[in-house]
Order: C-alpha cells, then sequence, then structure tokens
C-alpha cells in the first residue's frame, strides 16, 4: 500500500484585487509533486503552507520560475510563508519533494485539518467570484497590452510614412539627373540640338 503525506498549501495572487487558491492535497512518500500557475508581469505572490508531520520524512519546497531561477527553498518544510513580486509575465511552479530513508514500516496516512467550513452555496459564490476577478485581471492586462501594440504600430506607420517620402524624393532626384544627364549626351554626340 502506498504511503501519503498531507500537504496544504494556499496561495494568494495580490494584482489589483486579491485572489486566494487553496489547495490541498496528498504526496507519497519519496516522490514529488509541483503546482504550476502563469502569472502577469509585477503581481505580489504570497503563499503560506502547512505540511502534515511524518516520522522519518522530509519535505522540501521549492519556487522556481521557467528559466530555473529558484525563488524560494525550504528544507524540511513544515509550516511557513513566502512573497516574491514577478518581474516578468511567466510560469511558476510550486515543488514539494518528500524523502525518507529506505528500509522504514508503513507510513499510516495523514487527514487534512479543514481552515474553514463553508456552505456548498458559499463555496460557489467565493469561486465565481474569483473566477471574475480573474477575468477582469485578465482584461486589464490585454487593454494595457493593445495600448503598447498601438503605440507600436502608430511608430511604425510613421517611420514607414518617412521612409516612403525619401524614397520618393531619391526616386524623383535620381530621373531629373538621368534626363539632364541624357540630354548632354545626346548634345554632345549631336543628335539632338
Amino acid at each position: 500500500m502506498a504511503r501519503f503525506r498531507v500537504l496544504s498549501l494556499s496561495l494568494s495572487l495580490l494584482f489589483v484585487v486579491q485572489s486566494v487558491v487553496s489547495i490541498s492535497f496528498y504526496l507519497p512518500v519519496r516522490s514529488r509533486k509541483c503546482l504550476r500557475e502563469e502569472i502577469h508581469k509585477d503581481v505580489l505572490v504570497t503563499g503560506e503552507y502547512e505540511i502534515s508531520e511524518q516520522p522519518n520524512t522530509k519535505t522540501n519546497l521549492k519556487i522556481t520560475d521557467s528559466s530555473g531561477h529558484i525563488l524560494y527553498v525550504k528544507e524540511d518544510a513544515t509550516k511557513g510563508k513566502f512573497a516574491f513580486t514577478t518581474e516578468d509575465y511567466d510560469m511558476f511552479e510550486v515543488c514539494f519533494e518528500s524523502k525518507s530513508p529506505m528500509g522504514i514500516g508503513r507510513v499510516p496516512d495523514q487527514q487534512i485539518a479543514k481552515v474553514e467550513k463553508l456552505k456548498p452555496l458559499e463555496v460557489e459564490l467565493r469561486r465565481l467570484e474569483d473566477l471574475s476577478e480573474s477575468i477582469v485581471n485578465d482584461f486589464a492586462y490585454m487593454k494595457k497590452r493593445e495600448e503598447e501594440m498601438r503605440d507600436t504600430n502608430e511608430s511604425t506607420n510613421t517611420r514607414v510614412l518617412y521612409f516612403s517620402i525619401f524614397s520618393m524624393c531619391c526616386l524623383i532626384g535620381l530621373a531629373t539627373w538621368q534626363v539632364f544627364y541624357l540630354r548632354r549626351f545626346f548634345k554632345a554626340k549631336k543628335l539632338i540640338e
């Protein structure tokens, strides 16, 4: 039978409005479980974790971005908090790794203690509120990106306009020079007067 450890993780993503995600899961002994989340730039990410204690078992916590930069590390984690601010829009990974020496007996399953008890309607309302806040945040981010792209397009259009005017002036100047050169050439050869 598999050996399990219980992990309880609560992450708060603060971006204009606060969004809270609470996660609980079982982690088998000598295994690793990672949670991934895409987070926008300049977002304060705070988290609180609580890992049930197991004899002869240690759990390590590591938070990294997609480039492998380590944002938080805790060995033999049991309970704690972390916080960091994102520098870029990126995929962030929270990994828990359970380590135990070989040859120990069966480790009993641990139970998760619930922090709060909510009625099903309250749970659904909270989920819908988090979803609507996430949608509002995504729209605000898309509006900002649209403004940046519009500025880039206007700048590019202005550069293309100036380059086109410069090219036309060059072509008109070259055509005028060619007419005068050919006229002089034909006069020198006495083909025209």
